[in-house]
């Protein structure tokens, strides 16, 4: 096998996060679920923008953002995501390239736009995400460069990605790409709504042995394997998945790799200001430690760092150096 020249490479949508502070009355009257992640049309996204406050654009995307971190801690990465000729679609590549990040994927000419996530962060933090997925739900799987994908140590697969038809034929064509070269896929569940839509592929694809690490946070844990009960329920699927990692928000996180259980608490934060992209940082530090060959006790504390800096400030970018936090803490 030769060697890698990235990292990570990761498939997902390209999305521009619009995020603005919103109080709990403005939730109930907008109709929106607190804390929870909503597809919306073209018509719904206008009026919701209409309605927001002074906003910030921020470039996001689940598996954008963990690419992000990593890239901030050291990695090689390189994303695969279809924008739009337009402005956003010229924001998110500027940004994830200005990140040190390989972005090679044509915009697409023809309607619809970008894509956009209306972010609505109440005063405890919580962020309600109303996502428009536009151009990004028609990535071809043309557009899977198979070299590319062969070359990364890691394919890193975004969940939210597999609901609409075109990336999820190109998301299929990587896997068969990655197993082929003998490469590591990683999946992340993203949100029960997927798992409620496409739980049976998710299985299959266990079953079948396609997904070497698999990221989920407790809720999706027990909607993909119908286990209520966390700890029988993370076994169940570490007897299936070589490497898995589960966040439980303040409660920190759990992994199983290779029969070895791990554990890490929670970071402690000042004040949680925005907890967009937590789970995606985490993933960002439990990937990078991954690839350093870092004990799984680690490579959980580095999640739960990366995790920790992402939710003191708003968005789902890092802010902080996030080479000198981990340093700090695990010296």
């Amino acid at each position: 096998m030769t060697t890698p020249v990235h990292d990570v490479i990761a498939i997902g949508n390209a999305i521009v996060d619009v995020m603005a502070p919103c109080s709990d009355a403005d939730i109930d009257r907008l109709g929106l679920a607190k804390g929870g992640m909503t597809l919306v049309d073209t018509a719904r996204a206008h009026d919701l923008y209409e309605a927001m406050g002074p906003a910030r654009e921020i470039s996001g995307g689940s598996a954008a953002n963990t690419l992000a971190g990593l890239a901030a801690l050291g990695a090689s990465c390189a994303f695969i995501g279809q924008v739009a000729d337009d402005q956003l679609g010229e924001v998110f590549a500027h940004d994830i390239r200005a990140g040190g990040i390989a972005f090679a994927t044509p915009a697409r000419a023809d309607d619809p736009p970008t894509a956009r996530c209306l972010i609505f962060v109440t005063p405890d933090g919580q962020r309600t995400m109303n996502t428009y997925l536009g151009a990004s739900q028609f990535l071809p799987a043309a557009q899977v460069d198979e070299a590319a994908i062969a070359g990364a140590a890691v394919l890193y697969l975004e969940g939210y990605l597999w609901d609409p038809e075109e990336p999820r034929a190109a998301m299929r064509r990587a896997i068969a790409a990655a197993r082929n070269a003998g490469r590591k896929v990683a999946f992340t569940l993203s949100d029960s709504f997927v798992i409620a839509r496409h739980g049976d592929d998710f299985r299959a694809l266990i079953e079948a042995g396609e997904i070497d690490i698999l990221f989920a946070n407790e809720h999706e844990l027990a909607a993909l394997t119908g286990i209520e009960d966390f700890h029988e329920g993370i076994t169940h699927l570490g007897g299936k998945v070589p490497t898995v990692v589960v966040t439980r928000s303040e409660k920190g996180a759990y992994a199983i790799s290779g029969g070895e259980h791990a554990q890490v608490a929670a970071e402690p934060v000042a004040q949680v200001v925005d907890t967009t992209g937590a789970g995606d940082l985490f993933a960002a530090g439990f990937l990078f430690g991954l690839a350093r060959a870092m004990p799984l006790a680690r490579c959980l504390k580095l999640g739960a760092i990366c995790a920790a800096e992402i939710i003191s400030h708003y968005g789902a970018r890092p802010e902080a150096d996030l080479k000198a936090l981990v340093a700090e803490a695990v010296a």
